[in-house]
């Protein structure tokens, strides 16, 4: 039986990994008292007892929780904290070469929810030369509120809110948000993108757009297609074309996947990611990870 630990199971990932792993037979979760949970000495045996541990943590804290590890324990960090590490794989199997490093890794950095939709859209063109490292993209990215932890789920759900909650709202303004560092990492970019990500009236799921003109893109729309439709056909991530006019933020909220496509005309195109900021934003791509590290199918437990 594989044991299990999730350091930070009190917040919002965590708590809902937590859930999600509770009814599975072939895991041991281990935990701590209310009373240890912030000994040092207590979690760094109970990280170093399990086969593999979850860190749903502050950034510090996760640093200095990734140095209590000094055994064979795999990590699973949901932080910010190592994204960017050279010594830790990076959480998102469907990108070239990564499923394999994932399979085999004990420091696995799982991505963040808008860093997840703008890789996974703009990755594959940079590496299969659609587009070229130095081109300067802009990002827009709607979410639900879970997305900004417990403290902004009661902003939002306390019945004497503020009146400025019942309209999307914009922030990250100054350009520094925290996701900007790993979306240029991992697509291989030269800048960073202008980014724009808007929190809404709703609980969870959420819409990433990448905008593209034509004189950027080296092909057409339909190679876009093509290549996403290659690169992404399983369950957990799947291209499909989408002939609506509309799409929700919260399309997929609730569930595990990702929805992929590309629409427009051939002069503007957009480049669109829908999932849920909890599911494959967080927890969802935490348990996926966790279920390649383990050898099995990378759906179990996942509602895809």
């Amino acid at each position: 039986m594989t044991k299990v630990f999730i350091d930070g199971s009190a917040g919002t990932t965590g708590l809902r990994i937590r859930e999600r792993l509770a009814d599975r037979p072939e895991l041991e979760i281990l935990s701590l008292p209310a009373e240890k949970r912030k000994d040092p000495t207590a979690r760094e045996e109970i990280i170093n007892a399990a086969d593999v541990a979850f860190f749903c943590l502050p950034d510090a804290a996760s640093m200095e929780a990734a140095q209590m590890v000094h055994g064979n324990t795999a990590v699973i960090d949901t932080s910010t904290a190592h994204r960017t590490n050279p010594d830790w794989d990076y959480g998102f199997p469907e990108l070239h070469g990564l499923r394999e490093k994932i399979r085999e890794s004990r420091r696995i950095a799982n991505p963040g929810c808008h860093a997840s939709g703008f890789i996974s859209l703009v990755e594959p063109l940079v590496h299969e030369g659609l587009v070229s490292p130095d081109t300067a993209f802009s990002c827009f990215s709607v979410t639900g509120y879970s997305g900004g932890g417990k403290s902004m789920i009661a902003d939002y759900e306390n019945p004497e809110r503020d009146k400025a909650l019942d309209s999307p709202r914009q922030y990250a303004l100054g350009q520094n948000h925290k996701h900007l560092k790993e979306m240029v990492k991992i697509c291989g970019l030269e800048t960073a993108p202008v980014f724009c990500p808007v929190v809404g009236d709703y609980y969870s799921g959420m819409a990433v757009t990448v905008p593209l003109f034509r004189k950027d893109l080296r092909g057409s729309m339909e190679d876009v297609k093509q290549l996403y439709a290659a690169c992404y056909h399983s369950k957990v991530v799947h291209y499909e074309a989408y002939e609506d006019g509309m799409i929700a933020g919260n399309a997929l909220s609730g569930r595990d996947d990702m929805l992929i496509t590309a629409a427009g005309n051939e002069e503007r195109i957009l480049l669109i990611s829908v999932f849920d900021n909890l599911g494959k934003g967080a927890s969802g791509a935490a348990i996926q990870n966790l279920n390649i590290l383990l050898g099995l199918d990378e759906t179990t437990g996942l509602v895809v």
